[in-house]
């Protein structure tokens, strides 16, 4: 029984007008100057967040593992796509801005995919809160690693003595090109979580004995769940170091990994829709505060909490925005309660005999049990 009055192609076709039409409102308002360069750094910030969020909501919603340890993979992301930027530029390479930013930042995300492999393996067969503790302690030890390392501006991990920033990092990030990443990221991750391997993790959120007894190889799913999520965190990662211009180890404190987990709490665990408003919401939220700078956190903090009471299982729950849904209920409200009407019922309440015959129901009914009475007589 079709309930869409679109194809799936054509439902495809109006999210990219959709999408397309998103970023000429970006344009419009970046490029007539109605943003201020405020704007656009709180723009960039919540592209990124909405990178960190949605991937973090793979672990965390539609695994069901908690991990705290994300900020670690986006600081290794950050490292390694700042190192790889001032190497390229250390020898002389010449290649265009773009291309550069595009180029170092995928390395970021490789890099942080590996060590979310190297992590997962061994790490992934705790569960809860023994899981959450392992990831927390993986970035504490990231964050301090980092700090210690020479290229990173430390004094090497033999001295022990923590050094300044990484500065002098090319800003190399543009918004418009943050924005297609964005948006790249949410359509994979959504993909992902629809496809058959989505379909398989949600099972083992749901019960990881009846999903090992059914076949599916558990450890293979939550390490290549987990390493997924580290890719894009570390892409995430690239995309601030060259935004900031600097970089400090403090980036991967577990405070920054609890307030992404947060975010997606907020939203709702397994929505990516949840996450995406969640992470532009509690982005702006603190900005918008800021002139009660003695009351802000507070106000931050008591929004947490009424929400949790309220709406403990998040803004959105497991509910994810639909563009066809909204364009069928617009364009073709009768059709659609049509399709979803038993064919077997008339307009005014009658059996389709009924309807043919100008009978009411109840005679139709009659008629055909005589009918039926007569043939088993005859049998």
């Amino acid at each position: 029984m079709k309930k869409s009055m679109l194809s799936t192609k054509q439902s495809y076709l109006m999210c990219a007008v959709g999408i397309v039409v998103l970023f000429g409102i970006l344009m419009g308002v970046c490029e007539s100057g109605m943003a201020s360069t405020y704007i656009k750094g709180i723009m960039m910030t919540s592209c990124i967040a909405i990178i960190m969020t949605t991937s973090l909501n793979l672990t965390i919603g539609v695994l069901g593992q908690l991990t705290l340890g994300c900020c670690g993979f986006e600081a290794i992301g950050a490292y390694s796509a700042a190192l790889l930027s001032k190497l390229l530029v250390a020898n002389g390479v010449a290649m265009d801005p773009t291309l550069r930013f595009l180029l170092t930042t995928l390395a970021g995300g490789v890099v942080a995919c590996i060590f979310g492999i190297l992590v997962g393996i061994p790490a992934l067969r705790l569960h809860g809160d023994y899981l959450a503790i392992i990831t927390l302690g993986f970035g504490e030890i990231i964050r301090v690693i980092i700090q210690n390392l020479k290229v990173a501006g430390g004094m090497g991990l033999d001295k022990g003595a923590a050094g300044q920033a990484l500065i002098g990092i090319d800003r190399l990030a543009n918004l418009y090109v943050v924005f297609w990443i964005t948006v790249v990221t949410v359509v994979l991750l959504f993909m992902f979580a629809r496809s058959r391997y989505g379909r398989a993790v949600k099972a083992i959120r749901d019960d990881e004995i009846a999903a090992n007894a059914s076949g599916i190889n558990i450890t293979y799913m939550k390490v290549l769940v987990f390493a997924i999520s580290a890719f894009f965190a570390g892409i995430a990662g690239g995309i601030f170091a060259q935004y900031i211009g600097s970089l400090n180890p403090a980036m991967a404190g577990w405070l920054q990994s609890i307030n992404y987990v947060i975010m997606v709490v907020f939203g709702g665990m397994g929505s990516l829709t949840g996450s995406i408003v969640s992470a532009i919401g509690l982005t702006i939220l603190p900005e918008l505060l800021r002139a009660f700078s003695s009351y802000r956190m507070l106000v931050y903090s008591v929004a947490l909490v009424l929400i949790m009471i309220f709406r403990p299982q998040g803004i959105f729950g497991n509910w994810e925005f639909s563009l066809t849904k909204v364009i069928n209920k617009i364009f073709y409200p009768v059709k659609v309660r049509e399709h979803g009407k038993p064919k077997q019922d008339g307009a005014d309440g009658k059996s389709e005999k009924a309807v043919k015959s100008g009978k009411s129901a109840k005679e139709a009914d009659k008629t055909a049990g005589k009918a039926t009475k007569t043939k088993e007589a005859q049998a």
